[in-house]
């Protein structure tokens, strides 16, 4: 996560009440009954998706069908009764039949990872291959597994962590290592027996990674902002950074999505007398400045490709155009990346009518034949919005074996619309365009040039339109039942008390081994349902489907959702939808690890409006507001369980499934990250936090891994 500097004046919900509904007309009648109103059906979503297995599960009950497995701080991951897991793909396991065995001591060859796994596990897709290597998605015996790599913990790649002399990185193997951890992997697998099987000889195994060549693809394409003297035509760059949350299309290709890429930049404070106004402007609001998280542009000499330098942003050259240096290349990352899985020669685009910022994922409304595509996204940082993309062409099932043509079709050209959740429980799409909602030249803040200046900066241009400042977008999930969104808001503890609202609403302290945390310190989960069940309408009506919180908070302000020792939790992070319509939450937590490891949990879902309206009071000292929000129902035992607790330190991340329900992918990220505690050595493993999944003193990695039934059945719940 990254803390961007959004200033913006943007309106906290309750002081644009007066403009909707009033609270008195709203609350004579039930959420439900207002939201059933302004929808409309959602049965024609269901009946033209095309997705049989969603129509079917449609009509019929779901049971979680497992018991709640118990908060946990051990150093293993624990998984409900009847279920177990395998590993799949840890750090550095190779993906080619010539590359040895991962040796993690730091001494595996850095060249030997453009063919080995990356590391931190992340947002993942399964792609489903038949006999003839095409993708289908009814197959589950055979498949692509893409995964993203989101950053690295240098200190277990290399035999004695980072080399660092005088602020400087000096072994260019130790940099190369880590750059080429980063991406995305691509690998074949097979079910062999109740489980599934790396295939290392496969053809289409492959490393996406910070050196892959990359076409600028979009409105944006050719931008004066996108040029470097990689390429003088702004056109084309050089790798992916930060590939956190994911994505999909109903092409079969893959969405990787650049989060916290801006820390990976070096810009120091001596070349602000270099840029102009509206440069400065851009980079604060983007949060491009420092030394760079892994010192990458420090390494010297640099070599003739600049593979090193090309981290640098400043102005280093004479050119007037940037044609000569890199001051440019942090335009060229913060994109959605479209990968196709199924053609190893391919090469990636970024898809510039999406947006630039800290893209968490870029999530897939339900698909139907003659409307627009719909893909909806989060950026990942306090106080900061939550998006959608409406393609212009209307989707054709023609396309669905067109590959990357099809990203042409649907995701290069299309309308950028960002959320504002009002008080009365209604929401409105704000159209991200030049000349409308204040994104003009005449924009105070930034004067926008034009349409690429407004998708380049689409964080200014949220600004200028009124966006809602939301507790730190996450991942997304369309519910394939009824077409509703769902989007985490990890934590806030920068929510202030005035600054509550309707959709933000909650301020308190969650005391953590003694220490105040303020804010919004556990997060909630929000979702809306579109105007008339229809993706690409401009309104919709929203609720809070979950409040995280710890089992023994206040529930009249805190644990608003009514959570037990069977399910609460903090920081929800990961989420992701089955086909049969059951929502798994994953939490990347620091708020609760006094009390648990972070884990999975399993949820069925309801709908919008199926709770009731509250007023909540928050407290700080002697100062209080009050808050009216809307609260899901559904937070029970037999809707809410935890089903699996990971190991020390790491996050729960990424989900995917095979088509049939009996196979649930999960990403173990980090286990044993903290290495910068005073008794921590790289030579004496028992001050690691962690060592798994390898066990007794081996370094920890991060992991996918395979879980199953025991009975092989359904992987979480179960029809009646």
């Amino acid at each position: 996560m990254n803390d961007t500097d959004n200033n913006s004046n943007n309106p906290c919900l309750t002081t644009i009440l007066d403009a909707r509904l009033s609270r008195r007309s709203l609350l004579k009648g039930s959420l439900s009954t207002a939201a059933a109103m302004y929808l409309g059906s959602s049965s024609l979503l269901l009946s033209a998706s095309g997705n049989a297995n969603a129509a079917r599960n449609a009509q019929k009950n779901m049971r979680l069908n497992f018991s709640a497995v118990d908060k946990s701080r051990a150093d293993k991951v624990q998984l409900a009764a009847g279920y177990n897991y395998s590993v799949l793909l840890a750090t550095g396991d190779p993906l080619s039949a010539s590359v040895p065995a991962y040796a993690n001591d730091g001494s595996d060859d850095a060249a030997s990872f453009y063919r080995r796994a990356g590391d931190h596990n992340d947002g993942m897709q399964f792609f489903g291959m038949n006999r003839q290597g095409a993708w289908d998605k009814q197959v589950s015996e055979r498949g692509l597994l893409c995964i993203n790599h989101e950053a690295v913990t240098a200190a277990y790649l290399h035999p004695h962590g980072q080399t660092v002399v005088d602020g400087k990185r000096v072994s260019d193997a130790e940099v190369m290592k880590e750059m080429l951890a980063h991406g995305v992997s691509v690998a074949e697998i097979r079910r062999e027996g109740n489980t599934f099987k790396i295939q290392r000889a496969s053809s289409y195994n492959r490393r996406i990674n910070t050196f892959t060549d990359m076409e600028m693809a979009g409105p944006a394409a050719r931008s004066p902002l996108f040029i470097t003297h990689y390429s003088q035509t702004g056109s084309r760059t050089r790798g992916t950074i930060a590939n956190c949350a994911n994505g999909h299309t109903p092409w079969g290709t893959y969405l990787t999505c650049e989060e916290n890429w801006a820390g990976y930049f070096r810009r120091t404070a001596a070349d602000d007398a270099k840029r102009s106004e509206k440069e400065r402007v851009a980079f604060k609001r983007y949060g491009v400045a420092g030394q760079g998280r892994e010192l990458w542009a420090t390494v010297q000499p640099d070599t003739a490709d600049k593979r090193f330098g090309r981290w640098n942003a400043a102005v280093t050259g004479t050119s007037n155009d940037g044609s000569d240096d890199y001051r440019h290349v942090a335009n060229t990352f913060g994109w959605v990346v479209e990968i196709d899985p199924f053609n190893p020669n391919s090469t990636p685009k970024k898809r510039t009518a999406l947006g630039r910022f800290a893209h968490e994922g870029a999530w897939p409304g339900l698909v139907v034949a003659g409307q627009p595509l719909v893909w909806y996204m989060g950026c990942d940082s306090r106080h900061e919005y939550i998006y959608k993309y409406v393609s212009k062409a209307l989707w054709d099932p023609n396309d669905a074996t067109r590959g990357m043509l099809a990203g042409d079709k649907y995701l290069n050209e299309g309308r950028l619309y960002v959320a504002r959740f009002n008080a009365d429980g209604s929401g409105d799409w704000l159209e991200l365009k030049f000349g409308q909602n204040g994104i003009d030249e005449n924009n105070t803040a930034y004067a926008f040039s034009d349409q690429a200046d407004v998708l380049i900066l689409a964080r200014l241009a949220a600004d200028a339109a009124g966006a809602t400042k939301m507790d730190r977008p996450e991942w997304g999930a369309v519910n394939p039942r009824n077409g509703e969104v769902y989007m985490t808001l990890t934590t806030n503890p920068s929510r202030e008390l005035d600054k509550t609202d309707a959709a933000n609403p909650r301020f308190y302290n969650d005391p953590k081994n003694g220490m105040t945390q303020k804010g919004n310190a556990n997060g909630h989960i929000i979702r809306w349902a579109e105007q008339d069940g229809k993706a690409a309408a401009s309104r919709f009506q929203w609720d809070v489907f979950l409040f995280a919180a710890r089992a023994s908070a206040a529930p009249d302000n805190v644990n608003l959702s009514g959570l037990t020792a069977d399910n609460d939790f903090s920081s929800p992070d990961g989420l992701w939808f089955a086909q049969s319509g059951l929502l798994w939450i994953e939490t990347d937590d620091h708020a609760y690890t006094d009390i648990s490891n972070c884990m999975l949990l399993a949820a069925i879902p309801g709908k919008v409006g199926d709770g009731k309206t509250q007023t909540i009071v928050n407290h700080d000292g002697s100062k209080e507001r009050q808050v009216t929000t809307y609260v899901g129902a559904a937070t029970d035992h037999d809707h809410l369980r935890r089903f699996l607790v990971g190991p020390v330190d790491c996050e729960i991340t990424g989900l995917a499934e095979s088509p049939d329900g009996r196979a649930l992918f999960v990403n173990i990220q980090h286990p044993g990250e903290t290495t910068s505690g005073q008794d921590f050595s790289l030579d004496t493993p028992s001050s690691w936090l962690s060592h798994w999944p390898g066990g007794g003193s081996s370094r920890p990695r991060s992991a996918t891994i395979v879980i199953t039934r025991d009975d092989g059945g359904m992987i979480g719940a179960d029809f009646i």
